[in-house]
């Protein structure tokens, strides 16, 4: 694939999306959002891939949304303005259902949109050195479309506080309020994430897979015995498949399974 704002490189089975605007932050545009929908739509049905790495180059992980670009929405219809935003949720969306997993390597600072790039992944590591900051309401405007992920990553009291207030905040407290999973310093955070990424692609692809939805199903249900059936069912299906039986049989026979052959 060609792109014109990210860059995209597959090795050993781990894809690495880059976010590559540096002279504007990287922050991002129409046409950042159509090259993202496509690179993790295309990414998440090929079998060279088994983890993404979304990452960025330059200072700053991700200013948000393009300032030539925002010019133009003042301008758009109220039909255009939501067609437009649609765009960005269905990015979002595809990258947040996207089958294989995917990390955010943070490595600057992170602002309004790209907090919601961040909060759409799986696992979030970040240098100790970036900040964090929803910045929507000192433009008149609120984080509506990544909202979804937002709150699932950092919880309903904190997105409470960061919302309203737009405050930065440090990478530090992103991991205490749960929005990044590890804060590492920067000569580290190539090294972390290469460990994690390890462990993901060493893993059944279709454990990973069905793990990955199972979050996404379970979290924030009611214990109820339709959840309890149906969670016995996917363990059930999962331990009857070819990876569920290779794996146990593998761990038996204390060899490789056959897919890390």
């Amino acid at each position: 694939m060609e792109f014109q704002t990210l860059r995209m490189a597959i090795e050993g089975k781990v894809a690495t999306i880059t976010l590559d605007r540096p002279d504007v932050r990287n922050a991002f545009n129409e046409t950042t959002i159509a090259e993202l929908t496509l690179a993790f739509d295309g990414l998440g049905r090929s079998d060279m891939v088994r983890a993404i790495v979304l990452a960025a180059n330059g200072p700053a992980f991700c200013a948000g949304a393009d300032l030539n670009w925002m010019k133009k929405m003042a301008a758009y219809s109220h039909a255009e303005n939501q067609a437009d935003a649609m765009q960005l949720a269905e990015m979002l969306r595809t990258i947040y259902l996207c089958p294989k997993p995917v990390l955010a390597k943070v490595q600057g600072d992170c602002y309004a949109g790209g907090m919601g790039l961040v909060a759409a992944c799986d696992i979030v590591i970040t240098a100790e050195e970036s900040n964090f900051c929803l910045s929507e309401v000192k433009l008149g405007l609120i984080p509506a479309t990544i909202s979804p992920y937002v709150i699932r990553a950092m919880g309903e009291n904190a997105a409470r506080r960061y919302f309203l207030t737009a405050e930065r905040f440090s990478a530090r407290e992103a991991q205490r309020i749960g929005f990044a999973h590890e804060v590492v310093a920067a000569d580290a955070l190539d090294t972390r994430v290469a460990e994690i990424v390890k462990s993901l692609i060493t893993n059944s692809p279709s454990a990973v897979q069905q793990a990955k939805v199972l979050v996404r199903d379970v979290a924030g249900q009611p214990l109820t015995q339709a959840l309890l059936a149906d969670t016995a069912e996917r363990i059930a299906h999962i331990r009857a498949s070819e990876q569920g039986r290779e794996g146990v049989q593998s761990f038996l026979e204390k060899r490789k399974p056959n897919w890390l052959n």
